[in-house]
């Protein structure tokens, strides 16, 4: 079964990612401009989006457990759902700034004063960098720097998580278990310490 899908897997091209990714947000606008979306359809839209490259970054961070675990292998894929992650939290940040708050002296109070958006503000500055060097030339510069750099989605994610937990009014389940999947996700990469044998 896993051999199965892993057949389909590589005979997938990275580009159909990319064209889903770009097609849903435009589904979604249109939604939103067709009262498919409620009664506040900028709401709706910034939680569509917040919630989808939430869910990216969980798969962007089960990629490698996947593949050691369970033999998925998804790896041809994580550059293309790591760059639309980043666009999704570009759109959700976006959403945010222009059809919600679009008052200029608003946003930076709102950074400032509300934990819960500088927290989330913080996982898009952690992720900006890691955007600018998702291509070949930023491999080849940085060398093993890469590697080290793009270690810092671990923290992004956890931000991620956090910030939606916060976000969300009363107790709800939802988010805790966002969080606890990153948590358990970040807990599967630690290093195993393998005892060494006893001498007799």
């Amino acid at each position: 079964m896993i051999d199965q899908l892993n057949q389909v897997l590589r005979r997938c091209p990275v580009w159909v990612l990319y064209l889903v990714g770009a097609v849903y947000p435009a589904w979604l606008l249109y939604l939103g401009l067709t009262g498919g979306l409620g009664v506040d359809p900028v709401k709706a839209l910034e939680h569509e989006m917040g919630e989808r490259a939430l869910q990216l970054l969980v798969l962007g961070l089960a990629v490698t457990p996947l593949r050691q675990r369970v033999g998925v292998n998804l790896m041809k894929f994580r550059r293309a759902i790591g760059v639309i992650t980043f666009f999704y939290v570009v759109l959700h940040l976006l959403v945010w700034l222009v059809l919600d708050v679009q008052i200029l002296g608003q946003i930076w109070a709102d950074i400032l004063k509300r934990p819960y958006i500088t927290i989330g503000m913080a996982g898009f500055l952690v992720l900006l960098p890691l955007a600018i060097t998702s291509n070949n030339w930023s491999v080849r510069k940085l060398g093993r720097r890469w590697r080290i750099l793009h270690k810092a989605v671990y923290g992004a994610a956890l931000l991620g998580g956090v910030h939606f937990v916060m976000l969300v009014k009363g107790f709800q389940i939802e988010p805790l278990i966002y969080l606890g999947v990153i948590v358990l996700l970040l807990i599967l990469r630690l290093p195993v310490r393998r005892s060494s044998p006893q001498r007799a």
